[in-house]
């Protein structure tokens, strides 16, 4: 779908901007579990994304290392907020990074966003649920030890157990609308379960979409994320 868009830089990541754009903006959190937070790799998906909502999706770059990814990830949102109503969408570890901005934000007092997508999420960077070691088989990419490693170096000294670093373990209170979607073979299957639960818990509309595998979750990842986000963006506009 990268035919239906075009893409300029900015000094905070990529904007892809579809053929026909609606009043919207979504900014992507790309993560490939190596906690490095460059906007190239996510390009495809935020090009789908767009082609899907008609949003102009921000697909931003953020340091590799806590606090400084939230920083950037802050004030990626903030350029998205002069570009119409924002959404936030996150994979991986970009997803973890994006309920932690959700968490902030809220904390702040400041506006949020009208939803958010979290894909394949990495909310827990302790990395001691079941799910890493019952599913890493299912992976043969899934290097726990690897993970373990880079969590320890993005974290810089802070504890892991700090909710900007493990949404997970945050107040979910007040935050607007979440997508989860995961599957059952996915190592990180738990942290999105238990954060449906315990958002769901904490008053908050939560949509959680397990597949059976891998190849049917990533075939289903744009259109769902699309659907979810143009209902909602819509919505709460």
């Amino acid at each position: 779908m990268s035919g239906e868009s075009s893409v300029r830089a900015h000094g905070l990541g990529l904007t892809v901007l579809p053929r026909e754009r609606a009043d919207a903006v979504v900014l992507y959190l790309h993560g490939d579990r190596s906690l490095a937070g460059a906007p190239e790799p996510g390009l495809a998906f935020a090009e789908d994304l767009a082609a899907r909502t008609g949003a102009e999706v921000f697909c931003a770059g953020y340091r590799p290392h806590f606090p400084e990814a939230l920083h950037d990830a802050r004030a990626a949102f903030e350029h998205c907020r002069t570009r119409g109503p924002v959404a936030l969408a996150g994979r991986l570890e970009g997803a973890g990074l994006a309920a932690a901005l959700l968490l902030a934000l809220r904390d702040e007092g400041a506006p949020g966003p009208s939803c958010a997508v979290l894909l394949t999420a990495l909310l827990d960077l302790r990395l001691d649920a079941q799910s890493l070691l019952l599913n890493a088989a299912t992976d043969a990419a899934f290097d726990l030890a690897d993970l373990r490693a880079r969590a320890l170096a993005y974290a810089a000294g802070t504890p892991l157990g700090d909710p900007l670093l493990s949404p997970l373990l945050g107040n979910l209170h007040g935050l607007p609308p979440v997508q989860l979607q995961t599957a059952g073979t996915d190592p990180l299957l738990d942290d999105s379960i238990r954060f449906a639960g315990r958002a769901a818990r904490s008053g908050v509309d939560v949509h959680l979409r397990v597949r059976a595998g891998a190849e049917a979750l990533h075939a289903g990842l744009a259109p769902s994320a699309a659907a979810f986000l143009t209902a909602w963006g819509a919505r709460r506009a």
